[in-house]
């Protein structure tokens, strides 16, 4: 899954989605959140409907809108989470919320580490299926990169459960999961590219960071791309490839570049996981940019803790648009509960959420209320 960089703005397919614009300054102060400068943005139409949609994902939820009945608790079951790599705060984050769920139903659990490699995964994934689990986890790897091991664990009757492994939430024929928890990426995406019209007044100089070797997060970017695209005054500088497990040694360079090549230019940001961020604080903060911006940060995902630690203290990042991680992870079992007693996935899809200091309050994680209850009540435990 290593792909090589795609340096952006030097394709014809990348040149048609830059935008024509000529002023590329932010429109809102530091900090203060969405502009509210409409009269100047570089897209109007565009600014006033992100500047409502983000309104709307930054409020904060205060009652559980997910199953409230379901069949009651199986006995003596074990789930293996399978991970990409265990380094990935999301798919962490996510195997953290299926180990707390395991203990409330009272099953098994264990975690076998694919290391973020194909090979890694693959074998991972084979150990998986060698130990005979009542149901396997995928989490965060694209299941046709392990088609052999899916199409064994198939016919052994193993449940697979994908945790952002395909595109879209819900069952999957081709691969074969029943079913895959996740936000809908299109709307995570929207709102990420939202949030810098929003956030800019309509005027940005943005780059993105993406892994294009996972299917998942490139049709993530891709999409981030597109919304971007929908306002003039928002140019997007440059597009960064950068697999999730070499970020740690290529994005400090990366973004050191990238400030000393664009300079003021430079004045948001996207990435389809939080954690590039993390990787390029050194470097922003070498090239004398303050940690509240700009550039102004945006993560697409995952939301972890060290996320939220960055966006509550001007740390590099404003903003991220977080996965309910641990509540995912009780969906996750609340799913495998359905598969075991014959009944059909939930098709429950958490809605999605922007955090900010203004709004977390210094919170690390993005947990909604009401999920365990509810969980606990349709379990019987």
């Amino acid at each position: 899954m290593h792909v090589n960089r795609a340096t952006a703005v030097g394709t014809a397919a990348l040149a048609a989605v830059v935008v024509l614009a000529t002023g590329c300054g932010h429109g809102s102060r530091p900090g203060t959140g969405t502009s509210t400068e409409p009269s100047t943005s570089g897209c109007p139409a565009a600014f006033a409907r992100a500047q409502s949609t983000v309104r709307q994902a930054e409020q904060p939820r205060t009652a559980w809108n997910g199953p409230r009945t379901g069949p009651r608790a199986a006995h003596g079951r074990t789930i293996i989470y399978v991970a990409q790599t265990m380094t990935n705060p999301g798919v962490a984050g996510a195997a953290n919320g299926v180990r707390e769920a395991t203990r409330a139903i009272g099953w098994k659990f264990q975690v076998i580490d694919g290391g973020g490699t194909p090979d890694g995964i693959q074998a991972a994934l084979s150990q998986a299926i060698a130990l005979k689990p009542s149901g396997i986890v995928l989490g965060g790897f694209d299941p046709k990169s392990t088609a052999r091991q899916v199409s064994r664990a198939t016919a052994e009757r193993i449940p697979l459960i994908g945790w952002h492994a395909v595109d879209a939430p819900g069952p999957s024929k081709d691969p074969k999961l029943f079913t895959n928890v996740t936000t809908h990426v299109g709307d995570v995406a929207r709102i990420t590219a939202d949030w810098i019209i929003a956030h800019s007044g309509g005027r940005a100089g943005a780059v993105l960071f993406t892994d294009d070797s996972i299917p998942f997060a490139k049709h993530k970017a891709e999409s981030i791309r597109r919304e971007l695209a929908t306002c003039g005054g928002v140019r997007l500088l440059s597009y960064e490839n950068v697999p999730l497990p070499d970020a740690s040694s290529r994005v400090p360079q990366d973004a050191s570049s990238l400030a000393s090549r664009l300079g003021d230019r430079w004045t948001y940001s996207a990435a389809i996981n939080d954690l590039y961020f993390a990787d390029a604080a050194p470097a922003l903060r070498a090239a004398g940019r303050k940690g509240s911006g700009p550039p102004f940060n945006i993560g697409a995902g995952d939301g972890d803790p060290s996320a939220f630690e960055r966006v509550n203290s001007g740390g590099y990042q404003a903003a991220t648009v977080p996965e309910p991680l641990t509540q995912q992870g009780w969906q996750i079992v609340d799913e495998f509960n359905r598969a075991f007693s014959g009944a059909p996935a939930s098709g429950y899809v958490a809605p999605v959420h922007v955090a900010t200091a203004q709004n977390s309050r210094g919170a690390t994680s993005w947990d909604p209320v009401g999920y365990r209850e509810a969980y606990r009540a349709i379990w019987g435990r």
